[in-house]
């Protein structure tokens, strides 16, 4: 047996797509049901047609690991080990309990010296200034400690996805706290049935040339797909937890942000399906595209194609996403606003959403013109929506309250690659009762 908690019993080695909703019950001995049971969860692969994440080879993840490669976790260095061992040979990782990748709190990666009172007054707006950022700050600074302090938390949590991979939650009750998962530079990735406690950066550093006032920056996406193609993120719930924005404190006159995105797609990824995962109480939660520079929109131009459906986006305050350059398919989604909405939608540089059959519930006096964004002009489809129970023309409400950000209808193409489309003033009640950790299907 291995030291991080595999165990050695007989699977089947074909990949397995199920239908319908089966509550997730992995066996961890039970030799007999392991080779006889058709419905091995930790098998599954993403089914036909669902959504860009399907096209080409699909995404099939580890189903097709041998027993050797089947690993069961309980700590983050044991889920460490089970990434690293065995190379890009097909893998399936089942996560038991909470794993924290910050257990022993931020303290453990400040180096000596650091000091954040002793930063505050170094660096406060009235003694240093809002003309000057802070890259030039030498070592011995509290700038200085600060960034080797970011270092040693950013060895410690970023955890590298290898290629042919399949990390599941075990039962009703796993997942990640304070861990960014790194999908980098590979293919054919399945993450599924966990619940992620977004990371929290120990160390944000203040740039006082951010906008008029300065701005607290953070760093660590709870998941980046970065140059990766066949992704699929399956049934996960995505939260800040015991650490919510709205609890942060402020300094500076601004607040003191700790949190990045909850889920990032950049740098030339391709073919993602996002499906039946809640995204919930957050600020900048699901980005496709990172950057409008020509050097991104040389790696970005034809890929970022991405389907998100059957989410949850739940008192998010905006990037819901944030699209540039991909063909995005956002269909039979789910969001509901609370305090603090901005948008939903962020149509940037040649993007191509193509936002249909989703339901919006807004809060009273929220004006549905909101729910797009325009960033820079680029034509989307938007058709078949639902706001509070009542089919709006998200397009034409937008233009008609906000005619300074005017957008063009028609995205230019026609998405195919979709299951069942539920109609959108059924979604609340369907998304609501199947969608996030603990709800596999």
């Amino acid at each position: 047996m291995h030291a991080y908690g595999w165990h050695g019993h007989a699977v089947k080695r074909r990949a397995v797509v199920l239908a319908g909703c089966t509550a997730l019950a992995l066996s961890l001995t039970g030799t007999a049901a392991a080779q006889t049971d058709s419905r091995d969860l930790t098998r599954q692969t993403l089914g036909a047609k669902d959504g860009w994440g399907s096209y080409g080879t699909g995404t099939t993840g580890g189903s097709a690991a041998d027993a050797q490669h089947v690993y069961t976790v309980t700590t983050w260095a044991q889920f460490k080990a089970a990434l690293a061992a065995g190379g890009s040979a097909p893998k399936i990782i089942k996560v038991k309990g909470t794993v924290d990748a910050v257990s022993e709190g931020c303290d453990a990666f400040a180096v000596p010296g650091y000091d954040f009172d002793a930063y505050l007054k170094k660096y406060a707006p009235e003694t240093w200034g809002r003309d000057k950022d802070l890259s030039g700050e030498p070592a011995d600074s509290p700038e200085g400690l600060r960034r080797a302090s970011s270092d040693n938390q950013d060895k410690a949590i970023k955890a590298g996805v290898p290629a042919n991979t399949t990390i599941i939650g075990v039962g009703k009750n796993a997942g990640f706290k304070g861990a960014s998962l790194q999908i980098a530079g590979v293919d054919n990735v399945i993450i599924r049935n966990l619940t992620f406690e977004s990371p929290l950066d120990c160390f944000p550093q203040w740039d006082p040339t951010d906008t008029d006032t300065g701005a607290w920056n953070s760093e660590y996406d709870t998941a980046v797909v970065n140059g990766s193609t066949h992704v699929w993120m399956d049934h996960n719930t995505f939260t800040d937890g015991s650490h919510p924005d709205s609890a942060a404190p402020t300094y500076f006159g601004t607040v003191y942000q700790q949190h990045d995105g909850q889920l990032d797609i950049i740098k030339g990824s391709n073919y993602v399906t996002a499906s039946w995962n809640v995204f919930a109480d957050h600020d900048k939660t699901l980005m496709i595209g990172n950057s409008d520079s020509e050097s991104t929109a040389v790696l970005d131009r034809g890929k970022l194609k991405v389907t998100l459906h059957h989410n949850k986006f739940r008192n998010v305050l905006e990037r819901a996403p944030r699209v540039r350059f991909g063909q995005v398919d956002s269909y039979n989604n789910h969001f509901v606003a609370g305090q603090g909405y901005v948008y939903t939608y962020g149509i940037g540089k040649e993007s191509q959403l193509v936002a249909e059959h989703n339901a919006f519930t807004l809060p009273a006096g929220t004006s549905p013109a909101l729910i797009l964004k325009r960033w820079i002009d680029s034509p989307l489809t938007a058709t078949d929506n639902y706001v509070n129970g009542k089919r709006v023309d998200l397009i034409a409400v937008h233009n008609a309250e906000i005619p300074e950000e005017t957008l063009r209808s028609g995205a230019g193409w026609t998405p195919t690659l979709r299951t069942k489309v539920d109609r959108p003033k059924a979604i609340p009640g369907i998304v609501d009762h199947r969608a996030g950790a603990g709800r596999i299907c």
